[in-house]
């Protein structure tokens, strides 16, 4: 039932409470009987206490449930009695001199009573109907009332002429963006705002950007804002897309003008002239408009700014066109390339998987660079040098991520034969690297990114380590490359037994790089006594502790070098029998072979998770038909890729990796009401991977049955009957008693090692989880593995700055009646966390706890369990809020005895925080208990046995932070 027949009943006609009850009769002196009330459009009308009465019993009848022909109880009917006349009285004092009051006034005036006596219930109730019945006056607006309060300003059109703002049609664009939202929505608090804002001769763009701006900005106080500001970004994208003048069907224009964008972008050289050979009309029928209501406004204006292909500023591309020239990028060399494409586009629009950002840029125009990341080894020679740097020009501009291995490089002070001189070493060949990222910029898309990997007995591992320092010879120092240590586990193994640990040259020991496991182990103990004998002109030995406790403290001053792990990667790759992985990509998920001859190239794409639940758990049906598409995607992407190399395009053709991945981990744990430092949530990465896995490899068995197997598959772990889960027991042969995984499964594997003996394989590799950091923000995810970063936060990227609030939290607190203005100010004084706000229950504290207050036990027990069913490696961030010299030597130990390939960014808490100017920070009293545990001191003094030492948070440099616009490592 309504709170009363209308709110306005203070001041509309509305049945008497006489009538259902008995009202008291009127309370008004006669000496004041003719005032008047002005009404919200300026109208005078009598004033009728009835009306103030029928208002606030409508109130209490909402709340107690009481029918509109039933009577009051005689208490409540007395409490009404008493709250419209106090009201009544008080807005008697309010009478101007023209003997009038305002409605609003007497509004007010009612509510502060309803809250003096105690009756909050019904306060609220009162106050809800207002603003639903302000938002009706929206959705009913008499026209002509409409111009008469339109205000008398122009707007420029495009042409150059004036017209009249038509308020009318902005609040109708308004409330259609709010249409399912009406509930949370207030559309004319947005149009009022804007309306304010106008300035005679404004034009249409700003018009546009003011709703866009007023939207986006109350995204915090529901997440559902950010579905009206991308429907009102949509406008924008249609009228520069599409001719939209004679107002018809938005579903009808796609279609009718899906050929002509074609032809558009074909003429000015955006599109291939391949894709007009496609049945047009069959596609443009198969577009689906409707599915543009799913994009969040992060997503879409990501895509409006960088991905919608353009010419001179205005795209020429809707989303859903977007969607299907992917497709049909992705299709052209399919027999029934219609149907593949359609197949392929539902799939992508529906954001059931997502390809990575160079297939979005790049598919289905003249230079189709699809592949996501290149590795490439360099020899100890400068033709070989300058040759992979010219190739990380080429490489970058068409928007891969680098990986490069220096091993190889003679040490400072090593011999050089021909000149009869001294090396300089690894790092100012690492310099020129550095800059010539920096200099070529993907395109002008976006920044240069390039990683630089060294193993760890290198004898220039110590000037490695401190690349990234802010202090010293710049001429040392790369500011702008990432780096990675390559560490073998007989480091780790003699870092356990505090050992001692023998850094050679690589002109001397040539072998070490390319074998690894015992083989490594049993040469590396040879070349340290001969060391010892004097028969190697370089070497240095030092204390292993020493060196691995400068390495995680140099980690957590300048966030490099990262932590990867060469054995694991080498022993389980299924490619063991061709070479050797040296390294590992920008991001650390991608292991693959190396060589003079062999540049490795992945093709990426993820598999959106929380699309793929319910309740109750894994949906294998839809898993099994996604998957399978995305595997054939995948595997087009290296017939159809544009390769800049000769050495790319060798490998790539020959060994044919593709790395399937994953998103949304942490909405699924959502979903299923999850939290992820649980036993649940390290079952769910268990039970999802392998799930994963198993339809990514039959996937790519019945390519190989349908296209044939790639060319160096006989020999292979593959070949020889082996899986990824098997791999596990030759890691546990090699190295001993230092793992600790769970080799659990739950699927009928037997079904996929019969396909694989029976067609064998179509790619050499088939899964890695990348970080997915842009797809997700396109998708309206959390990306790849991620915990929660916060749950209410600002973000930055390329597009702009957005506030980013957890929905799955919102939804929550709603359903708990717990979502509400004090709430929000909560969550912004608390940066988003939920573990100081007493009033939300334990186990929402729980579930929503956020990156940084989920234990890096968790994080690495999931990426455990997923590990072993990955042929590759993935993304892994590691957090810790307060990091010291003990934490991140636990914390990285386990990652090795847990089986993890490599690991990617250790995250510390920034400085960016969520506006708190609006808030009274007095009425919560001190600071928050996790900022108050934070160190003041500069130094801190670690033991051997705690390991490495560490500068502490408030006073570490952020290298890259999550937050950060111009870190680019990442798809």
């Amino acid at each position: 039932m309504n709170p009363n027949a209308t709110m306005d009943a203070a001041t509309s006609t509305t049945q008497s409470t006489t009538d259902t009850g008995g009202s008291p009769p009127s309370m008004v002196p006669p000496a004041v009987q003719g005032f008047r009330v002005q009404k919200r459009d300026g109208r005078l009308i009598d004033f009728d206490e009835n009306r103030i009465y029928g208002a606030i019993e409508g109130a209490f009848r909402s709340v107690y449930g009481v029918a509109e022909e039933a009577q009051l109880d005689p208490q409540m009917r007395k409490a009404v009695v008493e709250v419209g006349g106090a009201a009544i009285a008080d807005a008697l004092k309010e009478v101007n001199g023209d003997n009038m009051v305002e409605v609003e006034t007497i509004q007010d005036l009612v509510e502060t009573e309803l809250m003096k006596q105690e009756h909050y219930r019904v306060a609220r109730s009162y106050i809800l109907y207002r603003d639903a019945h302000k938002k009706a006056r929206i959705l009913n607006e008499d026209l002509e009332q409409a111009e008469e309060e339109a205000p008398q300003i122009t707007m420029t059109q495009a042409s150059g002429a004036r017209t009249r703002i038509d308020v009318k049609k902005l609040r109708k664009q308004v409330v259609d963006a709010c249409a399912g939202f009406e509930e949370v929505c207030a559309p004319e608090e947005i149009v009022e705002e804007v309306v304010q804002t106008l300035y005679d001769g404004v034009t249409a763009s700003e018009i546009q950007k003011a709703l866009i701006l007023s939207s986006r900005s109350r995204v915090e106080k529901d997440p559902a804002y950010s579905y009206v500001a991308a429907r009102l970004l949509l406008t924008t994208v249609y009228d520069e897309a599409l001719d939209l003048n004679g107002g018809e069907d938005l579903e009808l224009a796609h279609r009718q003008q899906f050929r002509r964008y074609l032809e558009y972008g074909v003429e000015h050289e955006r599109l291939t002239p391949a894709l007009l050979d496609f049945d047009t009309d069959k596609l443009a029928a198969a577009l689906d408009v409707t599915r543009d209501q799913e994009w969040t406004y992060l997503g879409l204006q990501t895509i409006y700014d960088r991905y919608l292909i353009h010419q001179e500023e205005r795209r020429i591309e809707t989303p859903q066109y977007f969607w299907m020239r992917v497709s049909m990028g992705l299709a052209l060399n399919e027999q029934n390339k219609e149907e593949r494409a359609i197949e392929f586009y539902n799939v992508l629009s529906s954001f059931y998987f997502v390809s990575s950002t160079p297939t979005l840029f790049n598919a289905g125009t003249l230079r189709p660079q699809l592949s996501s990341c290149y590795l490439s080894t360099v020899d100890d020679d400068l033709q070989s040098i300058f040759g992979l740097i010219s190739d990380n020009a080429s490489l970058s501009k068409w928007a891969g991520g680098l990986g490069n291995d220096w091993t190889s490089i003679r040490a400072t002070n090593a011999y050089i034969k021909g000149t009869n001189g001294k090396s300089q070493g690894v790092i100012p060949f690492l310099k020129v690297a550095n800059d010539t990222a920096v200099a070529v910029n993907q395109g002008g898309k976006r920044k240069g990114a390039l990683c630089s990997y060294l193993e760890t007995w290198h004898l220039d591992i110590e000037d490695f380590l401190e690349l990234r320092k802010n202090t010293g010879d710049e001429r040392r120092r790369t500011h702008d490359m990432h780096t990675a240590n390559w560490i073998p586990d007989l480091f780790m193994k003699r870092v356990q037994a505090n050992g001692s640990w023998t850094l050679f040259s690589p002109d001397e020991v040539p072998e070490l790089h390319h074998i690894y496991g015992k083989d490594f182990e049993a040469k590396y103990i040879e070349y340290e006594k001969k060391a010892e004998a004097g028969e190697l002109r370089q070497h240095k030995t030092v204390d292993a502790v020493t060196l691995w406790r400068k390495m995680l403290t140099m980690l957590f001053e300048t966030g490099h070098p990262w932590v990867t792990f060469k054995d694991p990667s080498n022993i389980r790759s299924p490619q063991d029998h061709v070479g050797v992985v040296h390294n590992s990509n920008l991001c650390t998920e991608i292991l693959l072979n190396t060589s003079a001859e062999e540049t490795a190239v992945c093709n990426l794409g993820s598999v959106n998770l929380v699309k793929h639940v319910d309740e109750n758990g894994l949906l294998e049906d839809r898993i099994s038909g996604t998957v399978t598409t995305a595997m054939r995607m995948l595997d087009n992407v290296i017939d159809i890729n544009f390769y800049p190399t000769r050495q790319a395009e060798h490998s790539n053709k020959q060994h044919r990796p593709v790395g399937l991945g994953m998103m949304g981990f942490q909405d699924a744990l959502y979903e299923m009401n999850i939290a992820y430092a649980s036993d649940a949530a390290v079952q769910f990465a268990d039970r999802s991977t392998e799930m994963i896995s198993y339809y990514a490899i039959l996937g790519s068995s019945e390519l190989a049955k349908e296209r044939g197997t790639y060319q160096t598959y006989s020999g292979s772990k593959w070949d020889r009957g082996m899986l990824p889960i098997d791999t596990l027991k030759l890691l546990k042969e090699e190295r001993g008693e230092h793992l600790d995984v769970d080799m659990s499964m739950t699927m009928d594997w037997s079904k996929v090692r019969d396909a694989v003996k029976q067609h064998g394989m179509r790619n050499s590799n088939t899964m890695a989880i990348a970080p997915t950091a842009t797809i997700a923000n396109i998708s309206g995810i959390s990306q790849s593995i991620e915990v929660t970063y916060k749950n209410l936060f600002v973000k930055s990227n390329l597009s702009g700055e957005f506030t980013i609030i957890n929905p799955y939290l919102i939804r929550d607190l709603k359903a708990r009646d717990l979502w509400d203005s004090d709430m929000l100010d909560d969550l912004k004084y608390y940066d988003g966390s939920l573990l100081e706000i007493e009033r939300i229950p334990e186990d929402l504290q729980q579930k929503y706890r956020t990156a940084f207050e989920v234990e890096p036990r968790w994080t690495i027990e999931c990426a455990s369990r997923r590990q072993k069913w990955i042929d590759m490696g993935q993304s892994l961030n590691l957090y810790l809020a307060e990091p010291n010299g003990k934490k991140l030597n636990e914390m990285y130990t386990m990652a090795w005895l847990k089986g993890l390939k490599t690991t990617y960014y250790l995250r510390s808490l920034g400085a960016t925080t969520v506006e708190k100017s609006t808030q009274d920070i007095n009425r919560r009293g001190l600071q928050p208990r996790w900022m108050k545990s934070k160190s003041a001191s500069s130094n801190i003094e670690v033991s051997r046995d705690e390991a490495p030492a560490a500068v502490p948070a408030t006073e570490a440099p952020k290298a890259c932070s999550i937050l950060d616009p111009d870190c680019e490592a990442c798809q």
